[in-house]
């Protein structure tokens, strides 16, 4: 499941099956909550499927708000998060060493991913460490806070990174890119139909979405 906008205030929130590559449940939304996908995943209960397990990205929440279900928190998104923190680019030698760590997420088991990781914290502790003291209140802060921020997040997510592996006969994607990919294709073919308003757009997305297998 997850969203796309057009815009700030018109989304689409698609609940979409990784099994038959049937589109289940849209919302149109003017933002993402929480609230709305757990209304969602009750729907779709209400309506007789069973739900053996969701796939999403790291949206704050959303991840531990399903006791009952398997939830595996996209992979790619994780990255993509940890992108944000450290820069596509980064200088220091740990951040450096925690983008090559973070590149072995697709391709490694559970086990082996928390092994590297703790190696990683192992040699980079004092670094993380290090605090900077302000010369006007005396008062100190870490120094180097995003990274510190992305390791906390590899960590905090490391249950739901590795559900599809903990899970394995269930075969539960580790990320959402076939939906994203749908929405990639849902929005090129817009794009040949410019000047739209909204009650066309939204005829347009339900007519593509009832046909439309991936």
């Amino acid at each position: 499941m997850s969203t796309t906008y057009w815009g700030r205030s018109f989304g689409l929130m698609l609940f979409k099956d990784a099994y038959s590559k049937e589109n289940l449940l849209w919302y149109y939304v003017k933002s993402e909550t929480n609230a709305l996908y757990i209304r969602g995943i009750n729907e779709l209960k209400s309506k007789g499927f069973e739900i053996v397990a969701i796939v999403c990205d790291g949206r704050k929440g959303l991840v531990g708000a399903f006791n009952d279900i398997p939830v595996q928190l996209c992979q790619f998104h994780q990255v993509a998060a940890i992108r944000r923190y450290i820069t596509k680019n980064p200088k220091m030698d740990a951040s450096i060493d925690l983008k090559i760590h973070v590149a072995l997420l697709k391709s490694i088991d559970k086990e082996s991913f928390e092994g590297v990781l703790k190696m990683w914290f192992i040699k980079w502790e004092s670094f993380l460490n290090e605090r900077t003291i302000n010369i006007e209140t005396g008062k100190s802060h870490f120094t180097h806070k995003r990274l510190r921020s992305a390791y906390r997040s590899l960590n905090t997510n490391m249950t739901w990174l590795f559900a599809w592996y903990e899970n394995y006969e269930l075969n539960i994607p580790n990320t959402t890119n076939t939906i994203d990919g749908h929405f990639s294709d849902l929005k090129n073919k817009l794009r040949n139909h410019n000047g739209l308003t909204k009650e066309r757009k939204i005829k347009f997305v339900n007519d593509f979405l009832k046909t439309k297998m991936d």
